[in-house]
C-alpha cells in the first residue's frame, strides 16, 4: 500500500513542478517528461534483459547446491541465528542458505551474484508462505481468493531480507574506488573507511527498526554476539586495509571477491559430484527459473523506473535540493554537503542514476573535495531500496508490502545522516 501511494506521489510531484517549470519559461518539460518515460521504459526492459543471462547462472549454480546439500548445509549452520532474526522461517529450511548467500554476495559487493541469489531466497520464503497460507486457508475454511491475498501479502522474513539488502552492508567498495581513481582523486581509497562506517550504521538501523516492528528481542545472547561480531569484523576489515597503500588494496579486494565467488561455485560442484547428482542436467533446471523470473520482473521494474524519471524530468530533484540548502541556511547550519546530496537522494531510487550524480559531483568539485567524496561515501552506505522492492517483490508477486517501505527507507536515511556525519568528521577541516 506504501509503495502504490509513493508511485502515486511521483506523478502528481512531477506534473505540480512541471506547471511551475512553464511558469518559469521552460516551456519544454512535458516533453522532457515524456521523453523520459520512453527512455526509462526501455531502460527496464534492457536491465530485465541483462538480468536473464546472470539469473539463469546463478540459480542454476543454486540448484546444484540444493541437489547436493550445500544449501542444506548452510541453513543447519545458520538455524542458531537465523531463526531469532527470521523466527518464522523453520529451522534448517533452505531459505537460510539462500539468504546467507545473498548478504555474503552483497557484503563482498559482488552485485552479479547477489540479486539472482536474493531471488531465489524471496522464491524460497514465498513457498513457505504458499504452504502455511494454504494450510490455514483449509483449517479456516477461507476462500480462494482469500488465500490468494495472503500469498500476495509480503511476509516478516521477506521484509527483514529486504531491509537488509537496501542497507546495503559492503565490506569492499571496489567500484567507487574505481570511479575515484579514474576522476583523478589523489587517494581513491580515502573514503574506504567512511563508506564502511556509514554502510554499518545503515545496516545496523535496518535491522532495529524492523526488528522492533516485528516483535523481534534483539537482546538474545546469540544476536548479541552476532552484532557484536559484526562490529569486531567491520573493525579488522578496517584495521587491515588500512596498513595497504593504494594499488594493494585494490588487488586484495578484486582478487579475494573472485576467489571466494568462483569457489562457491567449485564447491557445490563437487557436492553434486559427491552426491553423485547429474551436475549438468540440475544446472538446466535451475537456469530455466532464472529465464522465468527475469520475465516476471519487467512490468514491476517498468511501474518504479519511469515515475522515478517523470519525477526527475519534472525538475523535482532541484527544487528539492534547492528548499533543503535554503532550509539548512536559514537554521544557520553548514550546507556544504548540501553540494553532493543529489547523489543520497537518487540512490534509493536508481542505482545509475546515483551512480551518475556521484560522477556529476565529483565532474563539478573535484574527486579530492568535500562534496566530492562525500558523493561517494553516499553512493557506497545505502543501496537502490525502490528497485530491490520492485524487483525482489515482483520476481515472487508481492503486492502487498506492508512495513517494507518505511523500515528500508529509515534505514537510508540512517545511512544518509552516518554519511554526513562520517564525512565532516574525516574530511572537513
Amino acid at each position: 500500500m506504501v509503495l502504490n501511494y509513493i508511485w502515486i506521489a511521483f506523478f502528481f510531484l512531477a506534473a505540480l513542478c512541471a506547471i511551475v517549470q512553464c511558469f518559469t519559461g521552460n516551456t519544454g518539460v512535458f516533453a522532457d517528461i515524456i521523453n523520459s518515460t520512453f527512455d526509462n521504459a526501455k531502460t527496464a526492459f534492457e536491465i530485465s534483459l541483462g538480468l536473464t543471462g546472470v539469473l539463469s547462472l546463478w540459480m542454476g549454480v543454486m540448484k546444484i547446491g540444493e541437489k547436493g546439500g550445500m544449501v542444506s548445509v548452510l541453513s543447519k549452520m545458520l538455524s542458531p541465528l537465523f531463526t531469532r532474526l527470521f523466527p518464522d522461517i523453520p529451522k534448517g529450511h533452505p531459505a537460510t542458505g539462500h539468504i546467507f548467500m545473498n548478504i555474503a554476495a552483497n557484503m563482498l559487493g559482488l552485485d552479479n551474484a547477489a540479486t539472482p541469489l536474493g531471488l531465489k531466497a524471496m522464491e524460497s520464503m514465498q513457498e513457505l508462505n504458499t504452504e502455511r497460507n494454504k494450510e490455514l486457508g483449509e483449517l479456516n475454511k477461507w476462500s480462494k481468493e482469500q488465500v490468494a491475498e495472503r500469498n500476495e501479502t509480503a511476509t516478516n522474513p521477506m521484509i527483514m531480507f529486504l531491509v537488509l539488502n537496501t542497507s546495503g552492508l559492503t565490506l569492499i567498495p571496489v567500484s567507487i574506488m574505481v570511479y575515484r581513481a579514474q576522476m583523478g582523486a589523489a587517494q581513491p581509497t580515502d573514503v574506504f573507511v567512511p563508506i564502511l562506517l556509514a554502510t554499518f550504521v545503515a545496516t545496523l538501523a535496518g535491522i532495529i527498526v524492523t526488528s522492533l516492528y516485528q516483535r523481534i528481542n534483539l537482546l538474545k545472547p546469540v544476536l548479541l554476539g552476532t552484532l557484536g561480531g559484526l562490529c569486531v569484523l567491520v573493525a579488522a576489515v578496517i584495521w587491515g586495509f588500512s596498513k595497504m597503500d593504494k594499488d594493494t588494496m585494490d588487488m586484495v579486494s578484486t582478487l579475494s571477491a573472485n576467489i571466494i565467488l568462483f569457489g562457491i561455485i567449485l564447491l557445490f560442484i563437487i557436492a553434486g559430484v559427491v552426491k553423485k547428482v547429474n551436475v549438468y542436467e540440475a544446472f538446466i533446471e535451475g537456469a530455466k527459473d532464472g529465464f522465468t523470473t527475469a520475465v516476471r520482473v519487467i512490468p514491476y521494474l517498468v511501474a518504479i523506473l519511469v515515475a522515478i524519471g517523470v519525477f526527475r524530468a519534472s525538475g523535482g530533484m532541484d527544487i528539492l535540493i534547492r528548499c533543503i540548502d535554503w532550509l539548512v541556511e536559514l537554521c544557520g547550519g553548514n550546507t556544504d554537503f548540501v553540494e553532493a546530496l543529489p547523489t543520497a537522494l537518487m540512490k534509493p531510487l536508481s542505482g545509475s542514476g546515483a551512480r551518475g550524480m556521484m560522477v556529476d559531483t565529483m565532474t563539478t568539485y573535484g574527486a579530492d573535495s568535500f562534496a566530492g567524496r562525500l558523493a561517494c561515501i553516499f553512493q557506497g552506505s545505502t543501496d537502490t531500496t525502490f528497485y530491490i522492492l520492485a524487483v525482489y517483490f515482483g520476481s515472487v508477486g508481492i503486492r502487498h508490502t506492508r512495513h517494507a517501505v518505511t523500515c528500508g527507507l529509515l534505514a537510508d536515511l540512517a545511512g544518509i545522516l552516518a554519511a554526513i556525519a562520517v564525512a565532516y568528521f574525516f574530511f572537513q577541516v
